[in-house]
């Protein structure tokens, strides 16, 4: 029987919704996003949960709130890990649970356990468990695994082609392969550009859930854009960029997007490759914190000091504040660049 499924449009849908929603689509369903995130998204996630959540989960749980009586099942995957070795944060380890015991009256959950810290055949069998909710035929599984196999990899592509999430979940019924090509995003690096132009390029570091959510960080990207910059965000760079870069750490970071942060943030700090380096953060995330004093070292440390800022980020944000930062921000990158 044809269902739709509910996908909350906070923290790692940024990421993943474009797999998720192919599997789902191939074995017949209909996914249902929640819509964006407004002031009363965040006020009613903020009555279920306790105060010590942050801000992007007290989304998470408004936006669950938001898909009661328009979905029969909302998707709230347990995500452990991503890849070996590293791990999620843990309160999107137990995301399913918090949203069982506070959101009330939503009617059903599919929370598959993503855990491919070991290897992925526990991840395997997680998916074919899920679509087994729909079908008990496995060569539609497997051919809905693979749709979001394909799927995922082209939004990757998007990506690194310069789109934000948003923009590369827009074009996902275009024609690819021209964009790759008419895109004028660099792939490798944001080094070597044009030095007739002098519009500040600025990197853009912070968990996807806060800098592509307008709300939750305070339309940063636009406004930077509209102050004449150019934006590159860490999901733009090629992994491996990222990696050498995180390699300079004297331990490995292991939470996943927390490595991610701190190498794309060593190499946005690299002379010759931006002219400015800003971190969003939401208030109480703690490896955000240690990652942001890391890299204020790394900025106090390079040749070229780049200038570097932190805006962190809770239900109490004005954007009155978070503009005349910006504006201070760019002044002081325009002062660098005359140097």
């Amino acid at each position: 029987m044809k269902e739709t499924i509910g996908f909350p449009r906070a923290l790692l849908y940024y990421y993943y919704y474009p797999a998720w929603r192919a599997f789902f689509e191939s074995l017949g369903q209909t996914c249902e996003v929640s819509g964006k995130t407004t002031k009363a998204v965040i006020d009613s996630g903020i009555k279920v949960t306790v105060d010590e959540a942050c801000l992007p989960v007290k989304a998470f749980h408004g936006h669950v709130l938001s898909l009661s009586g328009v979905c029969d099942r909302v998707f709230v995957p347990r995500l452990v890990s991503v890849e070996r070795k590293a791990y999620i944060c843990p309160k999107l380890m137990g995301l399913p649970d918090m949203v069982r015991h506070n959101c009330k009256g939503i009617r059903q959950i599919i929370d598959p356990c993503i855990d491919m810290s070991r290897n992925s055949r526990a991840y395997v069998r997680e998916l074919y468990a899920t679509g087994r909710l729909f079908t008990r035929n496995p060569l539609k599984i497997s051919v809905a695994r693979r749709k979001a196999k394909q799927a995922y990899d082209v939004f990757v592509r998007l990506l690194q082609a310069g789109l934000t999430p948003i923009d590369a979940m827009d074009r996902e019924n275009r024609c690819y392969p021209n964009h790759f090509q008419d895109s004028g995003i660099f792939n490798d690096s944001v080094s070597g550009r044009d030095k007739d132009v002098r519009s500040p390029i600025i990197g853009v570091l912070g968990h996807p859930y806060i800098i592509y959510d307008s709300f939750l960080g305070m339309n940063v990207l636009d406004r930077l854009n509209l102050m004449g910059a150019r934006v590159v965000t860490m999901d733009m760079l090629q992994r491996t960029v990222v990696e050498q870069a995180a390699a300079k750490s004297q331990k490995r970071v292991f939470w996943t997007i927390g490595r991610q942060l701190l190498g794309a943030g060593y190499y946005f700090l690299a002379p010759g490759t931006v002219d400015g380096c800003l971190q969003m953060s939401a208030f109480a995330c703690g490896p955000d914190s240690f990652i942001a004093e890391l890299l204020q070292q790394e900025s106090a440390r390079s040749r070229r000091k780049v200038p570097f800022m932190t805006i962190v980020v809770d239900e109490h944000t004005g954007e009155a504040g978070v503009l005349t930062r910006l504006e201070a921000f760019m002044d002081i990158v325009a002062r660098s660049m005359l140097r």
